[in-house]
């Protein structure tokens, strides 16, 4: 079999189809790619969901300590006067 003459209409259609397969080809990669991109945002959100919901855990666990620290030291302060007042 001989190869067509590029004024051939068999040969256009030949190149038309190479041609789609091959930008078949490259969006199918192209979505792959974006595929994973999306894949990776997600994965990304939900770290950082879960980052700021152990970072306001952390927050609000702290914040009584230096009421606390406070408490003791008036305690602390009550029962020194009390034992020198003695």
């Amino acid at each position: 079999m001989t190869a067509p003459t590029p004024s051939d209409p068999a040969a256009v259609t030949l190149e038309l189809e190479r041609l789609r397969r091959s930008v078949e080809v490259g969006f199918a990669k192209t979505d792959g790619a974006l595929a994973l991109l999306v894949q990776r945002s997600d994965q990304t959100d939900e770290a950082l969901k879960d980052h700021e919901q152990r970072l306001s855990q952390l927050e609000r666990s702290r914040w009584p300590l230096p009421s606390v620290a406070a408490l003791v030291a008036i305690a602390g302060l009550l029962v020194s006067l009390y034992t020198a007042a003695q």
